[in-house]
């Protein structure tokens, strides 16, 4: 799984995201204010003015601290009797029908059918439930303004901010029990799909080794099962009747064997490894190059995608994982590290077979390194490698770190020199992980390719240790609490369009500002010339790049000097400006989906769920103030 933006730790964001968040509303708040009383020194002069600023902020604080709670809750269950009027029980049933017809067209026999099955639920449940907020939230007030039904509400001792507040917590509870529901009949969905065996008999087998069976044992055997959903798997079966199904499509069978006078028996299990949650263990991604010298990036071979860095085979180049807090008792027997990574080919060679690779585990403070393993890596393919606790090295040396004088007016660089080891160290027969190649539950994993003229590529995510995994439904959970999420911000927008907007053009507005917010870190690039990664962003801003398109110049060369191209940089400073405010008040709405996890198989952090959960309420909340205020203009809410 692809994995751009690396997750924060909760109490590490909590010092910046709430901080960042009370800046942009407070000065929004602020800006609004100012408007309010410019517009209100024109109409009535600038004294009166303050005496009308003052009432409405004061009346508005007085409206929002004073909400009743039983009226709110009257609002909301106003709101839920007007959806289930509007039929919103068609939407499950359109889901039903979906799922019915689904089986046809989804193939269990896939390569990954698990992220074929999950993709397919939770794709299908947001659409629909998207939709259907969308259509309730941003018709509901404009169309009860037409039919004139709120004005018998607003005759009734109820603020402005209940009818908003009742309106969103009304369709959120509505959502939340259709969420709910079709969650579990997802869930059962993707069980019963996925759910199979197979069956192995004596005649598919044939021995391995010895031709006669060991006094009180079984002749080792090997063959394959019956085809099931599919697919078959390789058997083994050891002289003790222990045996397993072989990997295929992501999962295994355990195999039972039992006897009965010269009669064999074999029963084969449930999937195992298929409705998964890996719990992944990331370290710090950093490359060496042929010399050995430390860089932080590696080698770019062309892909436009910048997203993983290369490393040269058959060289001393490697990228360097560096792992932190590795506690022993999560991997009390081995360690099991899993990869996937990019291949680069500059010959063809046989693409089918893989290239050989090795990684290398190395004590960070004492630069004591073993060569752990050697294997052979294809492209999009994850690879599993396990690691005793007690490495038997094929090769055994140390890696110094030193520092060396960079070229003039450049920083000291950092290079490993080789240094063989001593005789009772080389002797040595094995090391343990913790005691020898660990500093206090630090270590480090050094990847290289052994192909000469071929080249792994990497990204910090690519690699990682697998500890125990988690429970994949309380997993299933949160990815339709991902949905939730992105369920609650719709009906935020679309409330608080739908308080000063026509219907059609409430929806609009709401479908737009959750656009700008798949696309904010372009904008926040555009706004400041820089990507996330800190790589400079070309080609200056909106009119600039228009004027480059026009005239056919390229993004790096500096434009001409002269009046056209200052008015140019002057207009994109304000509307550079403009779109910052912009991004920082959308929600980044991809982020706040989470199906990618869930299908592919990864555990969701209780730090994401506490992030985004958190940034969801933000938004809701501000979005609600907004909303209120707008309402409150109205002559309606008066």
């Amino acid at each position: 799984m692809i994995v751009e933006t690396q997750q924060l730790p909760f109490l590490e964001w909590l010092q910046s995201g709430p901080l960042i968040w009370l800046k942009v509303v407070g000065t929004l708040a602020l800006a609004g204010l100012v408007l309010g009383y410019l517009v209100a020194a024109l109409r009535n002069g600038p004294v009166a003015a303050l005496g009308i600023t003052r009432r409405v902020l004061f009346s508005g604080v007085a409206d929002l601290v004073l909400i009743s709670p039983r009226r709110v809750w009257a609002l909301t269950r106003l709101a839920i009797q007007d959806s289930l009027r509007r039929r919103v029980v068609i939407v499950f049933v359109v889901f039903i029908v979906v799922l019915s017809f689904a089986a046809w067209f989804l193939d269990p026999g896939s390569e990954h059918p698990l992220r074929l099955y999950i993709s397919f639920v939770l794709t299908s449940t947001s659409y629909l439930v998207l939709l259907l907020v969308l259509f309730l939230s941003a018709l509901s007030l404009p169309n009860d303004l037409k039919a004139k039904t709120l004005h018998t509400i607003v005759t009734k001792p109820v603020r402005p901010s209940e009818i908003v507040l009742g309106r969103m917590l009304g369709f959120t509870v509505v959502g939340t029990l259709l969420l709910v529901v079709m969650g579990l009949v997802s869930y059962l969905f993707v069980n019963r799909g996925l759910a199979h065996t197979h069956e192995v008999v004596q005649a598919d087998l044939t021995p391995v080794g010895q031709a006669q069976a060991p006094s009180g044992g079984l002749v080792p055997m090997k063959g394959f099962s019956s085809k099931s959903h599919g697919h078959r798997h390789d058997v083994l079966v050891d002289a003790q009747g222990r045996g397993r199904l072989e990997m295929a499509q992501d999962h295994t069978h355990a195999l039972v064997c039992t006897t009965s006078g010269d009669e064999v028996a074999y029963e084969v299990g449930p999937p195992e490894g298929l409705l998964i949650a890996r719990v992944p263990v990331y370290g710090k991604l950093r490359f060496v190059d042929r010399e050995r010298v430390e860089k932080e990036k590696g080698i770019n071979v062309g892909d436009e995608w910048a997203y993983r860095s290369y490393i040269e085979g058959g060289s001393l180049a490697a990228a360097i994982w560096t792992f932190d807090d590795v506690r022993p008792e999560d991997f009390p027997e081995r360690l099991q590290i899993e990869m996937t990574l990019g291949v680069f080919r500059t010959t063809m060679g046989n693409i089918v077979e893989g290239l050989p690779g090795s990684f290398l585990i190395r004590n960070p403070k004492t630069g004591l390194t073993v060569e752990a393993r050697i294997f052979k890596a294809k492209e999009f393919t994850t690879d599993v490698q396990y690691v005793p606790r007690e490495i038997a090295p094929t090769n055994v040396y140390y890696l110094r770190r030193e520092t060396i004088a960079g070229k003039e007016g450049e920083e000291p660089q950092v290079k490993y020199v080789r240094e063989d080891a001593d005789a009772a160290t080389a002797d040595k027969a094995q090391f343990d992980l913790f005691e020898d190649l660990s500093d206090n539950g630090r270590f480090e994993v050094w990847l290289q390719c052994l192909a000469p003229m071929q080249y792994f590529g990497a990204a910090q995510a690519d690699l990682y240790l697998r500890a125990s995994d988690a429970s994949f439904a309380l997993n299933f959970v949160k990815g339709y609490f991902g949905i939730w999420m992105q369920m609650v911000l719709v009906i935020a927008f679309g409330v608080m369009f739908s308080t000063f907007l026509s219907g059609p053009v409430a929806m609009i507005a709401t479908v737009g500002a959750l656009l700008g917010g798949l696309f904010r870190p372009f904008m926040i690039a555009l706004a400041t010339g820089q990507t996330a990664e800190g790589k400079v962003f070309y080609g200056g801003g909106p009119v600039e790049s228009l004027i480059r398109i026009l005239t056919q110049q390229n993004v790096v060369t500096e434009m001409e000097a002269g009046l056209r191209t200052t008015v140019a940089q002057t207009v994109d400073g304000v509307l550079q400006f403009l779109i910052w405010v912009m991004a920082q008040v959308l929600p980044e709405f991809g982020q706040f989906g989470s199906a990618d996890y869930v299908a592919y198989g990864f555990n969701i952090s209780g730090a994401w769920v506490a992030e985004h959960g958190l940034s969801t309420l933000g938004f809701f909340v501000a979005l609600f103030v907004v909303g209120y205020f707008f309402l409150k203009t109205r002559e309606v809410a008066r």
